[in-house]
């Protein structure tokens, strides 16, 4: 999910109740529900695609999970020691216990894979022990509705708490709304689809959550031949609602043979590596271009695809 939502679901889990265990409660929440995405700095030494093969692996994996909340406790602490050195703790910051900050810090971090494995983009659970991706297919990876949910909620209780209410009552209803919502959501995702297009050997359905839409789900029917790889391109990607294709069949082409190639060069083998539902397109120039149906978007190529400028597209011939 997106750092938003993450900061959110530490907030509420603080407001819970949680903040009142020790000084730098809310940090350590909050800071710790994000703290996996410091995958994110591969942008600075990574080129191409290669951050798909990377992101969401080795620090949302069960070492992170331990050694992430440490270090963020450890800085915490640390970060209330300097500030009581030079007079400047402020007066009513509760006693700092390093276990509750540990804790706490877990907890936060613990969260981002959880809601991280709601999308459809996939998250390593158990890097480095394995590389298999786990899917949900749940929510949206940007959901408005969580965010009104989880920001009202904080809100409303940090306004209850200020007038001396009971503020830990409405972050818990916040908390079993939010827990309903993703319930909901997950059902509709997984309820059976009829299946009018294909439905053969090893055939895969990806029910692809929609922007503000959550009852919506555009749902990609995948066939393959070999783990990672789409067999034929013609298999995918549909749109359900419409019964239609989302890519112009004139410009899908044989999916190539790509076992050796891969081999020789890293962005695609990261691209395949990521990949669950990958097809191949032409570019105008006969090339190959290769998307993921999850994430098709012709204008975001540098992200979410990648050019086969020495393969030629052979057209495919329906049957």
């Amino acid at each position: 999910m997106d750092n938003l939502t993450h900061s959110l679901v530490g907030a509420v889990l603080g407001q819970a109740g949680l903040k009142k265990k020790t000084g730098l409660a809310m940090p350590a929440l909050i800071i710790g529900a994000n703290l996996p995405d410091v995958d994110a700095a591969c942008f600075f030494w990574l080129e191409g695609v290669e951050h798909l093969g990377f992101r969401r692996g080795i620090t949302h994996g069960p070492p992170a999970w331990v050694l992430l909340p440490l270090i963020l406790a450890g800085l915490l602490w640390g970060y209330d020691r300097w500030q009581t050195k030079r007079g400047k703790r402020p007066e009513g910051r509760l006693p700092v216990d390093f276990k509750w900050l540990y804790l706490l810090s877990f907890i936060g971090c613990l969260s981002h894979p959880l809601f991280d494995w709601f999308n459809v983009y996939g998250i390593r659970f158990l890097e480095p022990f394995s590389s298999q991706w786990f899917y949900g297919d749940t929510l949206f990876i940007i959901d408005v509705w969580l965010w009104a949910l989880l920001g009202f909620t904080t809100w409303f209780s940090l306004r209850r708490e200020k007038r001396g209410g009971n503020w830990k009552r409405p972050a818990w209803i916040g908390i079993a709304v939010m827990v309903a919502y993703i319930g909901m959501n997950w059902a509709i995702s997984h309820r059976p689809w009829e299946l009018t297009l294909y439905d053969g050997p090893g055939a895969e359905r990806i029910s692809n959550p929609v922007p503000f839409y959550f009852w919506e789900r555009e749902v990609i029917l995948v066939g393959r031949n070999w783990p990672g790889m789409a067999s034929e391109a013609r298999q995918l990607p549909y749109k359900y609602t419409e019964r239609r294709p989302m890519v112009d069949p004139d410009l899908l082409c044989e999916f190539p043979s790509l076992e050796e190639a891969r081999q020789a060069d890293s962005q695609l083998d990261a691209f395949l590596f990521w990949s669950r539902a990958p097809f191949a397109t032409r570019a105008r120039d006969g090339s190959v271009v290769l998307y993921d149906a999850r994430f098709y978007d012709p204008r975001a190529r540098d992200r979410f695809s990648i050019a086969l400028p020495d393969l030629e597209c052979v057209e495919l011939v329906p049957e």
